[in-house]
């Protein structure tokens, strides 16, 4: 199955030690889940979260993973030579998982260590696709080479260099006066540009991206999203609200009756 082409049901297995050491060995700031979730969500929906680490000593992560829904596996450090627990323990549980559960068809290992490839050639062997996710310097090339996909972390933190764009609040008509107690436009708006630069990126430049491709994408970053929230009766008439604004272009797609969205050159 093809990660790109079709809406993965995902697992999502954390190696917390490896992958916070790796960020701060890169000088990159503390480890940020959320950038790896966004980047995933793109592909499907995730269905399992555990993340794996001796908690004690990185208590700093509890919260931010707790809000992001993971299930935290509490591995406590053994101050011996050998196999990491943490290690063992996401293996039993990962091709658990894929002996059980066959809806489940893509995993995430966020971690850089090259002894989780023979879980990855394990898990291919039973036609699941494999995303890897980690730190470019301290990745493995085996586990990288094992992977279907393999996304770097520092990709996903680098600063890009600021595109010229139209400015959601430039771009705004004036507003109206009176309380309204609504979510406001421009949020819609703004979750809608950076949700289709996302997919761009993700998809590639050629890649058709529908209407109702964008709005599956924005709704797995934010459940609670919903365009009538946001004054629109359609999907579609916030896709047009964004056209109108110079934030994107739109393609009527005439064999299925909805729109192709491209971003403003």
């Amino acid at each position: 199955m093809s990660v790109q082409d079709s809406d993965a049901t995902m697992a999502v297995f954390l190696d917390l030690e490896n992958i916070a050491l790796g960020a701060h060995d890169a000088d990159f700031p503390a480890f940020d889940i959320r950038k790896v979730l966004e980047r995933l969500l793109l592909k499907g929906q995730i269905v399992v979260k555990k993340a794996y680490c001796d908690f004690e000593r990185y208590k700093t992560f509890k919260r931010g993973l707790h809000e992001a829904a993971f299930e935290l596996i509490e591995i406590p450090h053994v101050r011996q030579s050998g196999k990491n627990s943490a290690d063992i323990r996401m293996v039993v549980d990962a091709l658990d998982l894929c002996y059980t559960k066959s809806h489940v068809d893509t995993f995430a290992i966020i971690s850089g260590d090259s002894d989780f490839s023979p879980l990855v050639s394990k898990l291919r062997e039973n036609d699941k696709t494999v995303i890897g996710v980690g730190v470019k310097r301290s990745t493995s090339d085996l586990f990288i080479s094992n992977c279907d996909e393999f996304i770097y972390y520092d990709d996903l933190v680098r600063v890009e260099p600021a595109k010229k764009r139209p400015s959601v609040a430039a771009t705004a008509p004036a507003a109206k006066t009176g309380k309204d107690h609504r979510p406001s436009i421009d949020g819609a708006l703004d979750l809608l540009r950076k949700t289709l630069e996302a997919l761009r990126a993700e998809r590639g430049e050629d890649y058709p991206i529908r209407g109702s491709l964008m709005k599956q994408a924005m709704k797995r970053q934010n459940p609670g999203f919903n365009e009538r929230a946001h004054g629109f009766r359609a999907f579609n008439e916030l896709l047009l609200e964004a056209q109108k604004r110079g934030l994107l272009k739109l393609e009527r797609d005439k064999q299925v009756g909805s729109y192709i969205v491209h971003a403003t050159e």
